[in-house]
């Protein structure tokens, strides 16, 4: 088990996770038909060169997926009850294929569960960077996470 109980984690904690990962035309592709999303910028080389980004945009929700995927193993893997939610979630740049991409966490905050004591609630803020270091999805992540014994 790679991820933390609620009371082993600390304001301020932080984690660069290790998997990278490159983004294909096959993830993109298979994403965008699989969540029904037709948007022309994702599917069609066409279009997608006559618009301002002038090749295919990677599905941002694939982006803001990968993001959280990346981030499990470090940190809720095996200390998971549940996923209370997802906010402040913004693409400040664009994913293009081949692009690659690295995340980093920060534990933003820590809750005792009113409803289960044997669980706390942690806000991890959650960010995915490409090969430049640019910042291309940003998201806080509620977790309500087992405690430990």
């Amino acid at each position: 088990m790679a991820g933390k109980f609620f009371d082993q984690w600390q304001v301020g904690d932080r984690i660069e996770h290790d998997i990278r990962r490159t983004v294909t035309e096959t993830d993109n592709l298979l994403f965008s038909t699989m969540t029904h999303n037709p948007q022309p910028l994702h599917l069609d080389i066409e279009a997608a060169k006559k618009s301002g980004f002038g090749q295919i945009l990677v599905n941002s929700t694939f982006t803001f997926s990968l993001l959280v995927g990346l981030s499990v193993g470090d940190t809720t893997l095996g200390t998971l009850v549940a996923n209370l939610g997802f906010d402040k979630v913004v693409t400040p740049k664009p994913v293009f294929i081949g692009d690659t991409m690295r995340a980093q966490s920060e534990v933003a905050e820590l809750r005792t569960s009113k409803s289960r004591p044997e669980a706390g609630i942690v806000t991890f803020v959650h960010e995915l960077l490409n090969q430049r270091d640019e910042v291309v999805c940003r998201c806080e992540r509620s977790a309500l996470l087992k405690r430990s014994g």
